[in-house]
């Protein structure tokens, strides 16, 4: 393809793009594909000839989007959001087409010298302490990692580092098969499935501990936990503070964990992946207390911050633990000029990274930062709305207190009933939830995902639940 072709091309695509965002409304927002419906519409081999494009924009439509669920609807309630905006989709562009691997400085300095900026444009956007700036010259920084799993597991391995050097300092004689089995983290209940992993994929014990009656991992169960585990000849070494957990978006007490892990000489790693956007806005940064004792920090702009995916955004306040957990260094990757500015290869798990940054850049400066907390604070609003009219009818429950754009209800009965409802629901195809299970008990999650979301699509969305339920409640 040449850029003639090129140009029509992408022309043609923008267009689709443009129309596709801004009448995503129209179209019905869960699949209803079968699995395998590709396969047989598509060849069984590449074409040996390239073919003309504007046969593949026929075939987007024609075989792509009837297998498309469309996150960016305002009817899609599911999960958690997925960000979007324009200036990072042509940010987005600009990346692919200087296509660098910006392993280190040397490989694209722009790359790298970008992200550390950003970062620490992102950093005091949502208010964390210095200590966690690259310019304030204490030792900390941020880092682009793909996702908040990626970020947890690269926490918890730096965690790792540090006890077995700290261990081995202490005693000459141990070796990291003496350590390495006595070693604990912890979390909450209801920390996301991929603590879980990071503590299987890091080979140490992960212990989930049980939360307070507001979902919320206190410090005194830490604490405990910590005592129990010290006298049966563990070595704690690891906790993780959900802020905004995935079932419920509670936020456990930070204040106290990190206290705690100071005192006992742990790693406090926090995870903010859908809430940490939230904290742009400075009337949410109460959550944050005690971040200034955390090691490390981590939320997903591409959730909610209008950066598309992948960014997740990562601080460390000490990053030698991570780097020297990471660093195999070959002579092919090496250059001169090292030290002076971060090879971010030594910084994650991988060895390639995309220039994220420009994403970060575009959409900071083309929307700004008062319009990023506008859309924020119109978000909860939203789902404050909708909780309203839960609250109205005294057939249904919330789960519990609404502090984000996420909404947790129920209709007031057995678990088995709720299941009802969500599957009648999502049934009628015009809008899409999932449930969650807390403490035995079963509900529906309505988030706030779409950045197109308007009052007049909670009134669809409300008049979607409550049809249902008279439906569900009717066969009672």
């Amino acid at each position: 393809m040449e850029f003639k072709q090129f140009k029509e091309f992408s022309t043609d695509m923008i267009d689709y793009v443009g129309n596709y965002l801004e009448n995503i409304r129209d179209r019905k927002v869960l699949s209803s594909v079968k699995p395998g419906y590709l396969r047989p519409l598509l060849p069984t081999e590449a074409p040996n000839d390239p073919e003309n494009w504007k046969d593949v924009m026929s075939d987007v439509e024609k075989l792509i989007m009837p297998g498309v669920t469309h996150w960016h609807s305002p009817r899609f309630h599911a999960y958690f959001p997925t960000a979007n905006s324009y200036p990072a989709m042509v940010a987005d562009i600009l990346s692919d087409s200087i296509a660098c691997i910006g392993f280190s400085w040397i490989s694209s300095p722009a790359c790298t010298e970008l992200e550390v900026v950003m970062m620490d444009w992102l950093a005091k956007m949502i208010g964390l302490p210095e200590i966690f700036l690259a310019s304030a010259g204490l030792g900390g920084g941020g880092v682009i990692q793909g996702t908040a799993s990626e970020a947890t597991l690269v926490a918890l391995l730096g965690a790792k580092a540090r006890i077995l050097q700290i261990m081995k300092e202490a005693d000459s004689t141990v070796v990291d098969a003496d350590i390495v089995p006595k070693l604990v983290a912890y979390s909450s209940a209801l920390s996301h499935s991929s603590v879980e992993r990071a503590g299987l994929l890091g080979g140490v014990l992960l212990r989930a501990l049980d939360t307070d009656g507001e979902h919320k991992l206190r410090g005194d169960t830490l604490r405990d936990a910590i005592a129990k585990d010290r006298a049966d000849g563990l070595i704690p070494f690891f906790v993780v503070a959900t802020l905004g957990t995935t079932s419920c978006c509670s936020f456990d007490r930070l204040d106290e964990i990190a206290e705690v892990g100071n005192a006992e000489s742990i790693w406090v790693h926090v995870d903010a992946a859908y809430a940490g956007s939230s904290f742009v806005c400075p009337e949410y940064r109460h959550y944050m207390k005690g971040v200034e004792l955390a090691d490390s920090f981590n939320f997903n702009p591409h959730k909610w911050l209008q950066v598309t995916f992948d960014c997740s955004a990562m601080w460390l306040r000490n990053p030698n633990y991570v780097i020297n957990a990471f660093n195999v260094d070959p002579l092919y990757l090496k250059h001169e000029l090292e030290g002076q500015m971060p090879d971010y290869r030594h910084w994650q798990i991988p060895l390639g990274r995309r220039f994220r940054s420009l994403k970060m850049w575009f959409v900071f400066r083309l929307i700004g930062v008062a319009n990023l907390q506008k859309s924020i604070r119109k978000d909860i609003n939203l789902a404050l709305e909708f909780a309203k009219r839960l609250e109205n009818d005294p057939n249904y429950e919330l789960f519990n207190e609404v502090s984000m754009g996420l909404v947790c209800f129920r209709l007031k009965g057995s678990n088995e009933l709720n299941e009802v409802l969500l599957k009648e629901i999502n049934e009628r195809g015009t809008v899409y939830m999932v449930p969650s299970k807390v403490k035995g008990t079963f509900f529906l999650r309505m988030a706030i995902c779409s950045r197109y979301t308007q009052i007049e699509d909670i009134d669809v969305t409300w008049n979607e639940v409550y049809e249902a339920g008279k439906t569900v409640l009717s066969k009672q």
